[in-house]
């Protein structure tokens, strides 16, 4: 089969199939070569691996994916290219193509029959309308993963790598770090894909935590506090929370156990770590 990663191949067969690209899929084919390589390398695919791709699109990845693992499921919304993946993806007997939207598709269950409920490895090229819940809903799922390597819009994948004090810092920095290290392994601009994005793009490896880097007795409370943290930026934290509809907090409480961590009563959540979050949560609990 033609190697879609080249330009020529990919045009060929959207013309092939009069494909037109939708809007509501935020549709973006990868055509670089070196770009694929490196999603292949960083993902650190073998031959024992079994690997969901999310949004294939007519199969570019797929085609170095499956050359390099022992079996690939990949789950695919638009039934306009599930006919375009089946001729792609013929010769790759290790591929299994399912229609269908991945928010709703049980990937326990396919983690089960296709890999014996070991971990997988989830490699994405992912539309950036959708991508904070499609990795949201991996990591916090009860699928096992062991890691997940996605192309994202650039300014997503600083947002899940950076630190306190900076302005891309916030909830999502916290959930993604809670559960994985996350790890740019290359940044990809806009002519790398047709159609061309407006913005340019990122290659994020989020590697999953064995176990959280910090301990709390509730979850759940730990990510309500810190999505209060966040929902208004420029208020302090005693505000933030106190306002919040999904915690029932006092000024008072929140004052006083800042004040056990050594923190200032007008704080900002954005200049607190995932340790310091815990420890509020704790003492807040």
């Amino acid at each position: 089969m033609a190697d879609l990663g080249n330009p020529q191949n990919t045009i060929e067969i959207l013309k092939k199939y009069e494909f037109s690209f939708q809007k509501k899929y935020g549709q973006n084919f990868l055509i670089d070569t070196h770009v694929l390589d490196k999603i292949i390398r960083a993902a650190e695919i073998s031959s024992d691996d079994f690997v969901l791709e999310i949004g294939p699109g007519i199969g570019t990845m797929t085609q170095y994916l499956a050359e390099a693992a022992r079996e690939v499921a990949v789950v695919e919304i638009d039934d306009k290219l599930i006919p375009i993946l089946e001729e792609t993806l013929k010769e790759y007997e290790n591929v299994t193509i399912i229609h269908g939207d991945i928010l709703k598709v049980d990937i326990e269950g396919l983690v089960q029959e296709k890999n014996q409920g070991r971990p997988v490895k989830v490699v994405a090229n992912l539309p950036y309308y959708i991508t904070t819940p499609i990795i949201m809903g991996l990591l916090e799922g009860s699928a096992p993963v062991d890691s997940i390597t996605v192309m994202v819009q650039k300014e997503v994948a600083d947002r899940m790598k950076v630190g306190p004090g900076t302005k891309d810092y916030g909830a999502l920095s916290l959930a993604v770090q809670y559960y994985a290290r996350p790890e740019i392994v290359a940044n990809v601009p806009p002519n790398c894909f047709i159609p061309r994005p407006k913005v340019g793009s990122a290659v994020i490896r989020l590697t999953r935590h064995q176990t959280p880097p910090v301990q709390v007795q509730d979850e759940d409370f730990l990510f309500r506090i810190i999505r209060a943290s966040f929902n208004q930026r420029r208020k302090t934290l005693v505000n933030s929370l106190n306002n919040s509809p999904e915690l029932q907090l006092t000024k008072e409480q929140v004052t006083k156990a800042l004040e056990q961590m050594g923190l200032p009563a007008a704080v900002r959540g954005e200049t607190l770590t995932l340790e310091q979050f815990a420890e509020l949560t704790e003492l807040l609990q």
